[in-house]
């Protein structure tokens, strides 16, 4: 064999292990624990949906300058310096007392996969061009193992210790050590790879002119749009389809991570069939699919407390989900230049945070009203077909920019 394949093959499953372990302790974090320590905290109503998006606000504001700068300075430093906030953020929940304090180390620990998944995935973009789909969802369902055991683990620390929020984070923190760790002793830099060590001046001048780049991208701007939507639904999803199951179904928290882990269990298993699809025929058809078929199962939430019905739901959104996502990020490479693809993840991200920041915030606002969940989950079915729509007429297509 190859060496220069193993040595190839070696980097990618130290990259899936590393994240695997980081979305691991981000998740276990929020789901399902994030809106009952909330609640305990005596959040107000109308502020939790603040709680739950302040994770998402560093990545608005850093995933798209982490990943350009990437393109300049290297993808290594980036990837060390995230799992740093890994390892580290999960040990402040201990001090916290009160709802805004809990807002400021979710704010702290968003950095953490605010630079960790664009990077990561602008590496993989990068070492692996001709099949950068499949690579990039196998890498994606290897960190959604972690993300898929975070519910599962995390509800079960709450059940055996009767809620017990210090003991789940000291959980967080240990996955988020060996993310880190893993990182510091075998993650070596793209030696393939030659980043020239240029003055602040340059670097920003290069940056600035990769972000205009893409902003003047039509298609790039279509797809991000998408992937904002999705990650909107996504947003309100993780955060009050718990509360539903909660409050109006009257699961408990065993109950709950069963539901919520199954969906990540979905994506596990669809997102490298999906993302080989994608790379052999078509980006289009998954985007499409995926839209309609989350908006219709998401519709039928609020008409439903039956454990199996959401627990199917559950697996169809999960699928329809993992259509979306896995086809988005190899089409944003596709449609934007060799040169600029951690400016284009980057790009990506941060509308994804966009979306997932503000979906929590209006989604408890339209909570609050007297639609309930049943204007919430409605709106999420609206803005899924729409999305569909836009992408259809956008007449985007499988484009390879070289």
């Amino acid at each position: 064999m190859n060496l220069r394949k193993i040595a190839s093959d070696r980097y990618f499953w130290v990259l899936c292990i590393m994240g695997a372990f980081a979305i691991l302790s981000s998740t276990m974090s929020k789901n399902p624990v994030l809106n009952p320590f909330a609640l305990s905290l005596g959040t107000p109503a109308d502020l939790t949906g603040i709680v739950a998006a302040a994770s998402t606000i560093p990545g608005i504001l850093v995933s798209l300058p982490a990943a350009s700068l990437s393109d300049v300075l290297g993808r290594r430093k980036m990837l060390l310096f995230s799992t740093f906030v890994f390892a580290s953020a999960p040990f402040l929940y201990l001090f916290v007392g009160n709802w805004w304090q809990l807002s400021l180390v979710r704010f702290y620990h968003g950095f953490a996969t605010a630079i960790f998944v664009p990077v990561a995935e602008a590496t993989i973009a990068e070492r692996y061009p001709a099949n950068r789909g499949e690579r990039i969802s196998s890498f994606n369902s290897a960190t959604a193992v972690g993300r898929g055991l975070a519910p599962f683990l995390g509800g079960s620390i709450l059940f055996v210790t009767s809620y017990g929020f210090h003991t789940l984070y000291l959980a967080v923190g240990v996955a988020g050590i060996a993310s880190f760790v893993i990182a510091l002793l075998l993650l070596s830099e793209n030696k393939t790879v030659v980043v020239q060590p240029l003055k602040a001046k340059v670097a920003t001048r290069k940056m600035f002119r990769g972000w205009l780049e893409i902003a003047r991208n039509r298609g790039a701007l279509v797809v991000s749009f998408v992937q904002a939507v999705q990650y909107y639904v996504y947003g309100v999803v993780e955060f009050y389809l718990v509360q539903y199951m909660i409050q109006v179904a009257g699961f408990n928290a065993l109950a709950v991570s069963v539901v919520m882990g199954v969906q990540v269990i979905s994506l596990i298993i669809s997102r490298p069939i999906i993302g080989r699809f994608s790379d052999k025929s078509s980006r289009r058809l998954p985007i499409l699919i995926g839209c309609i078929i989350s908006g219709a199962l998401l519709f039928i939430v609020p008409f439903t407390t039956q454990f199996a019905l959401l627990l199917a739901i559950s697996i169809g959104y999960g699928l329809g989900f993992a259509m979306v996502i896995s086809s988005t990020a190899p089409l944003m490479c596709d449609l934007t230049p060799y040169n600029l693809v951690g400016t284009s993840m980057g790009f990506l991200s941060t509308m994804m945070d966009i979306g997932q920041t503000i979906g929590p915030i209006i989604g408890g606002v339209i909570l609050a009203t007297v639609l309930q969940y049943n204007g919430l989950f409605s709106s999420l079915t609206v803005l899924l077909i729409a999305s569909a729509g836009v992408f259809l007429f956008s007449g985007i297509s499988k484009t390879r920019k070289k």
